[in-house]
């Protein structure tokens, strides 16, 4: 708690300090507000596990003058349903942040609700020509491609939560220097809730059209991180890819360090057809030991691969302007199962819109079949 308001007054206090030196001064807010119900169950005929959640965002940026902005971004979600109720492990997940500073609350905590108040966005950012610091809770995106990102070593995420489009944030201090139009070097540092610091550089560049990527660090004082990524096209085809290496401290040997590669494609056949394609190769996948771990993302970017090699395909068909019609699969060959989830977007009105989905996961996982469904229906208004 201290640390959490040490970080919000200090933006505040630093904001109206540097907005009283300026004349010109403007702020920005948006966000959106959503309701959106989940069942979760093995099969249509059994039994469901159901819960609804109500989504507010707030989206508030302050501009001092050209060089300086503040920004503070807060998630508000009241939960109810049978997650809330029969496992106890819900509410402490909501209530945890593994930031620096805890800026997770539940407000209110009842045997069937949760009130629960996120800051997952609150920095500074100072541009001087060439130069770009950003200090604070930020999303630092590292990655080239559209499914699964080693390169992303500060805030991995999981692909299956489609309802956090932002992605989390990390605790950090970034500073990017434009070395021309097509290159950049960055550095970043970030400090979690234990005190442990991950800290790399990155170098981008580009060759012939190509943008490539080269990053080199260490992750949690206790892995040393090297990688590369690119995206370009060939032709009419996208291509995007990404490869890290992490070797930990207590075993300098590259038999004992991971790598993870993943190339994907990806192509507009008309205005209604869009194909996207991603493989994935761990040479040390990780071993599942239940389902949550696959599909919360709360891992890092070295535990991503649950299988040697994994394949993922994407068609998106959109029959008329305002429907998208989505499907998606995944294969784990390791785990002798798969990922299936077909999905419906349809804008109802100027800013609202409507959202069906279906996800199915078939995979044996800890030595047990398991077999899962979730259905989620949305409707979310955004301004």
């Amino acid at each position: 708690m201290k640390k959490a308001t040490v970080l919000v007054i200090s933006l505040l206090l630093f904001s109206f300090y540097a907005g009283a030196q300026v004349r010109e001064r403007a702020v920005s807010a948006g966000g959106y507000t959503s309701w959106l119900h989940s069942a979760m169950f093995d099969s249509l005929g059994g039994e469901w596990i159901n819960s609804s959640m109500l989504h507010n965002r707030v989206n508030l940026k302050a501009y001092a003058g050209q060089k300086i902005t503040f920004n503070l971004e807060v998630r508000n979600r009241f939960i109810t349903g049978d997650m809330v109720r029969f496992d106890p492990r819900y509410s402490a997940s909501l209530d945890s942040d593994v930031g620096w500073a805890d800026l997770s609350w539940n407000v209110i905590n009842e045997r069937s609700f949760i009130f629960n108040t996120t800051i997952d966005r609150a920095w500074i950012d100072f541009t001087a020509g060439k130069l770009q610091v950003r200090a604070g809770r930020q999303r630092i995106n590292w990655s080239q491609s559209l499914v699964w990102n080693p390169n992303d070593i500060f805030n991995t995420y999981s692909f299956f939560d489609f309802d956090y489009i932002e992605r989390p944030g990390s605790d950090a201090v970034r500073m990017i220097y434009s070395t021309s139009p097509s290159s950049a070097a960055e550095m970043a540092v970030k400090i979690n809730n234990e005190g442990k610091v991950t800290a790399a550089a990155l170098y981008r560049f580009n060759i012939r059209n190509i943008d490539l990527q080269i990053l080199a660090g260490e992750t949690d004082e206790n892995t040393i991180v090297g990688g590369f990524g690119w995206s370009g096209s060939i032709g009419s085809y996208s291509i995007r890819g990404e490869a890290t290496w992490f070797q930990p401290f207590e075993n300098i040997g590259l038999s004992d360090g991971t790598v993870i590669f993943t190339a994907g494609i990806d192509k507009s056949f008309s205005e209604r057809l869009m194909a996207v394609s991603q493989v994935m190769y761990c040479n040390n996948p990780l071993e599942l030991s239940d389902f949550d771990e696959l599909y919360s993302g709360e891992l890092t970017a070295s535990q991503l691969a649950f299988s040697e090699f994994t394949l993922m395909g994407q068609l998106t068909y959109t029959p008329m302007p305002l429907l998208n019609i989505t499907a998606s699969a995944i294969w784990y060959p390791d785990l002798d199962g798969f990922f299936a989830g077909p999905s419906i977007d349809y804008s109802l009105a100027e800013n609202v819109d409507f959202s069906f989905l279906w996800q199915h996961f078939s995979s044996i996982i800890g030595g047990t079949n398991t077999r899962i469904n979730l259905g989620f229906i949305r409707i979310k208004y955004s301004f």
